[in-house]
């Protein structure tokens, strides 16, 4: 079955509330993967496609970076997200969404005192970290260079 990304941003909106409903019921799932502004766990994953949860500690923020091989897409579930994509800052609120197109610079970031609490959705044909070219780092990871598109 495929699934547009209206229908998947649609599905992932109705995900925690459904979760909620469960009353404590905690499925087992993949590991959390640490990282100086939070955590992201991968939820599904397929050839063109990599579904994520992030978590953005209060105050912290991830690299100013861009990809040349895939694009995202950001539903806000918890606090308050700002986000930078090109010369563009703007916040998203709880069911708020954006898009990220491939090879633009962005960042998110928690300004809140809460938990950030996002879903990304990346679309493209390439997933991995080394796919990530930083612009601007607030943890003093260096820049990686950036992978050549597949033809």
């Amino acid at each position: 079955m495929s699934l547009s990304v209206f229908e998947w941003l649609g599905y992932l909106k109705a995900v925690p509330d459904a979760l909620l409903r469960r009353k404590g019921h905690r499925a087992a799932g993949p590991p959390a993967v640490l990282k100086p502004w939070g955590s992201y766990t991968v939820l599904e994953e397929g050839p063109r496609h990599k579904v994520k949860r992030l978590t953005v500690f209060a105050g912290r923020r991830l690299s100013l970076q861009q990809h040349s091989r895939r694009k995202e897409y950001w539903v806000v579930l918890e606090g308050v997200a700002r986000v930078t994509c090109g010369d563009r800052v703007f916040d998203l609120q709880p069911n708020e969404s954006t898009i990220i197109p491939k090879e633009s610079a962005h960042r998110l970031e928690n300004p809140g005192t809460v938990p950030l609490q996002v879903i990304e959705i990346q679309q493209g044909d390439y997933f991995g970290e080394d796919d990530i070219v930083r612009l601007d780092d607030d943890y003093g990871r260096t820049a990686t260079r950036p992978l050549k598109a597949s033809a």
